[in-house]
């Protein structure tokens, strides 16, 4: 057995001018390729296109494929149609979660894209769990990501399939912590992950970059700083970086699209039911709004605290080209919604996710059990 390292990935698209590498997560590609500002107004406008081709995908095939999902996921694939974006979570006995991907079914075989990191994991997890069921759990490596919003999609050719997602819409059957889809920030805001044969990768960059036949703009290849910028003004969760061991999905405002509440049985169904029944999540997802006077911001994962108390994680941070520099961070329920915090030294105002008193409109008006009379037991 070969015990070395395998090399770590690097995107050819890192090579061109101006390029600069991402870290963490994100490591392989790029954060920027020069000018983030305009980067992520060409992204917002459907002209951007940012390289994600370290995201892992995994493919299932086999008849049985949609109806074995179901049985493992939060939510409900059954009768999932050819080309509708939906997406899973995979939680462990405790309802942590602990998958996330995007869930895209072509007719022939179900794709799903995750973490870069999570690619792996995730099929050696379906592998255990496929019995004697006709399915087949793929690594594709084959294949890379590109993302895009506001339509850009439309520019990518050749492409697999586009997984247009679904946040935050709350989906039918259920239901969400935060405002309602007509009030919350991420309505606007609509990013796509193409999947492109990975040896196309770089045509088909060049291709939407070009000037278009029509005379309009040409587009721009962006970085993840972009990308980025975007889903924390959405307020939208990700694997790599909202979630740790204790995440449960309520927390993160996550059953609005990766949950559904009255289907069949899964792992950790008992936990998504009793919070959703009682209310009160342990945690909540809060946007930040960070000082930036002194133009030096926090690093994720910094502690966050109320006073001398610490209260929670950063677990995102991003220049924004309009909102400036903004961090998503998990807090636990009891901090005041008004506070003003510190992140990892830097003062931060709070922009609720997560309403704390951490009920939805599906929660029952009294407490299950609450009206049952004590038997009275006297002789």
């Amino acid at each position: 057995m070969d015990d070395t390292e395998a090399p770590a990935y690097r995107s050819p698209l890192l090579s061109r001018a101006g390029a600069v590498a991402a870290s963490g997560p994100d490591a392989g590609v790029a954060l920027h390729h020069g000018d983030p500002v305009h980067e992520q107004r060409a992204l917002a406008r459907g002209r951007g296109v940012v390289d994600l081709s370290h995201l892992g995908v995994v493919t299932v095939s086999g008849p049985d494929r949609i109806t074995w999902l179901n049985t493992l996921s939060s939510q409900l694939l059954l009768g999932l149609e050819a080309g509708a974006a939906t997406e899973m979570l995979l939680l462990d006995v405790h309802g942590h979660v602990e998958h996330a991907p995007a869930v895209q079914d072509d007719g022939e075989r179900t794709w799903l894209v995750t973490e870069a990191a999570d690619a792996q994991p995730l099929a050696a997890f379906l592998d255990t769990m496929r019995f004697m069921l006709r399915v087949e759990v793929e690594v594709r490596t084959d294949v890379a990501v590109l993302g895009t919003a506001a339509g850009g999609w439309a520019r990518l050719t050749p492409q697999i399939l586009t997984w247009r997602d679904p946040w935050p819409r709350t989906a039918p059957g259920s239901t969400h912590y935060g405002p309602p889809d007509a009030e919350h920030p991420g309505t606007e805001i609509h990013r796509g992950l193409t999947l492109v044969p990975r040896s196309d990768l770089a045509a088909v960059v060049d291709a939407f970059c070009a000037p278009p036949a029509d005379g309009g703009p040409a587009g721009r290849l962006a970085g993840t700083w972009a990308w980025e910028a975007l889903r924390v003004e959405a307020w939208r969760p990700r694997l790599a970086t909202e979630v740790d061991e204790r995440t449960i999905p309520h927390e993160l405002d996550w059953l609005r699209t990766g949950v559904h509440l009255s289907k069949g049985c899964y792992r950790g169904q008992e936990t998504v039911a009793r919070v959703v029944n009682l209310g009160r999540p342990p945690r909540r997802l809060v946007m930040l709004h960070l000082d930036g006077s002194d133009h030096l911001l926090p690093d994720p994962g910094a502690d966050v605290r109320l006073g001398e108390r610490s209260v929670g994680r950063l677990t995102t941070v991003v220049r924004h080209e309009e909102l400036g520099p903004v961090g998503l961070a998990v807090v636990k329920r009891s901090v005041p919604a008004d506070a003003v915090l510190d992140a990892g030294g830097v003062a931060a105002a709070q922009e609720i996710v997560v309403d704390p008193a951490g009920t939805t409109d599906v929660r029952p008006a009294e407490r299950p059990g609450a009206g049952l009379l004590r038997r009275d037991l006297r002789p």
